[in-house]
């Protein structure tokens, strides 16, 4: 799993490739809480999670989106952006799409 973060103005966009599973959630989880501390520290800058370039997650990956849910709080809006369709049958078992906002493309910035 690599992970890349791209900073603007109005928001940051995490960037996972490869696969959330058991040998990669915690580098996974440590980038997604140090994104999380970026927007906040910015003044709550939105996260968009581009899931794009993710080809699975397993339930330790899950439990790293729970963990940054919690350490945004109402400080930093998490979304989810362009899962393709195995990841958004993942987020739809698992009720993640009712957890967070699911987008089918990384929107263009305002």
């Amino acid at each position: 799993m690599d992970w890349e973060l791209k900073r603007s103005a109005t928001r940051l966009v995490g960037e996972p490739r490869g696969r959330v599973d058991e040998t990669t959630w915690e580098a996974f989880s440590q980038a997604l809480t140090d994104a999380v501390r970026e927007a906040a520290a910015a003044g709550g800058l939105p996260l968009v999670v581009d899931l794009s370039g993710l080809d699975y997650m397993s339930s330790r990956g899950l439990r790293a989106l729970t963990m940054a849910k919690r350490e945004a709080g109402d400080a930093v809006h998490i979304t989810l952006a362009a899962p393709n369709d195995r990841m958004r049958e993942i987020l739809a078992i698992s009720r993640y799409d009712k957890l967070f906002k699911v987008t089918d493309a990384v929107e263009p910035e305002a």
